[in-house]
């Protein structure tokens, strides 16, 4: 583990009935989702690397973590952010920051995100609400609609190891953690990961996005290499040919991995695959052997 540079963690999940990150209204009462059209001309929708991100430090305050309180930017309309603190706060540590004071403070986060994109084409599902809440005052119900998708998503999270808990050269800010604290916030993190949910609109949609596959590799150097080595074979199964091929190329880089599923949620369980409890014990055996 001496020469690790960077834990990339690529994850599929599946989203029955969902409708995982809001979009600017397309139409009066219609909540649309965020789409992107790729080259076949269809629409997938995604959950934005802001939202995932978001989800992340969530859970990390479910976790016990005191996250760093927002405050107004000191310039006339400038951005809000966080206290700035990475020493005592872990998101400032992990997700990074930036205070546009008379000289800029800002820390590059260390975890990488990507969004997380829809394997299934949006096929035009619209759920339909009635909102009663103005009718005993004289009022008349309100009706409105959402987009709704069902399908599966894929994301990458990157961490680059070395750089959790340590100042870069040339930042305006001392940062120099112990190790055991180092691993203390990256085993964290990764209890996040396994039990990542989106945090908007739940009330209505609660979707659970807790990976159900995935394929994780310390690597030598900071590339998120299963980031596009993720494909469907058939209604609901994936593509494992793909993923042990993706090992092979980068195998110089590589200096472990591992793949889990949830044994008996997809067509069939693969034998490569480790239960997906015990990939993410062999995640933590690796963080602790680096931070050790």
């Amino acid at each position: 583990m001496n020469n690790a540079k960077a834990l990339t963690i690529t994850y599929l999940t599946k989203a029955s009935y969902a409708s995982l990150n809001g979009s600017d209204k397309e139409a009066d009462n219609i909540s649309s989702i965020k789409k992107i059209r790729k080259t076949d001309g269809k629409d997938y929708p995604y959950c934005s690397s802001q939202a995932v991100r978001r989800a992340l430090r969530e859970q990390l305050a479910a976790l016990g973590f005191e996250l760093s309180e927002g405050k107004v930017g000191e310039k006339e309309k400038g951005a809000a952010t966080t206290l700035c603190d990475p020493n005592n706060y872990i998101d400032d540590d992990l997700f990074g920051f930036m205070d546009a004071k008379k000289e800029t403070i800002k820390r590059t986060s260390p975890v990488r995100v990507s969004p997380a994109i829809a394997l299934n084409p949006y096929m035009g599902d619209m759920d339909f609400g009635t909102n009663y809440m103005s009718v005993p005052a004289g009022g008349t119900p309100n009706i409105f609609e959402t987009e709704i998708h069902s399908g599966f998503y894929c994301g990458t999270i990157l961490v680059e190891l070395d750089r959790i808990g340590e100042a870069s050269k040339g930042d305006l800010y001392e940062l120099s953690l112990k190790p055991e604290e180092k691993k203390k916030r990256v085993l964290a993190l990764c209890d996040a990961i396994q039990n990542l949910w989106t945090v908007g609109r739940q009330s209505r949609f609660l979707t659970d996005m807790s990976p159900k596959m995935i394929c994780a590799a310390v690597m030598s150097v900071k590339n998120p290499i299963f980031l596009e080595s993720i494909r469907l074979s058939g209604e609901n199964d994936f593509d494992v040919e793909l993923i042990q091929n993706t090992i092979k190329d980068f195998s110089s880089q590589i200096i472990t991995y591992t793949l889990g599923e949830r044994k008996g949620f997809f067509e069939s369980d693969h034998e490569d695959f480790l239960p997906l409890g015990e990939a993410f014990d062999t995640i933590r055996s690796w963080i602790k052997e680096f931070y050790k």
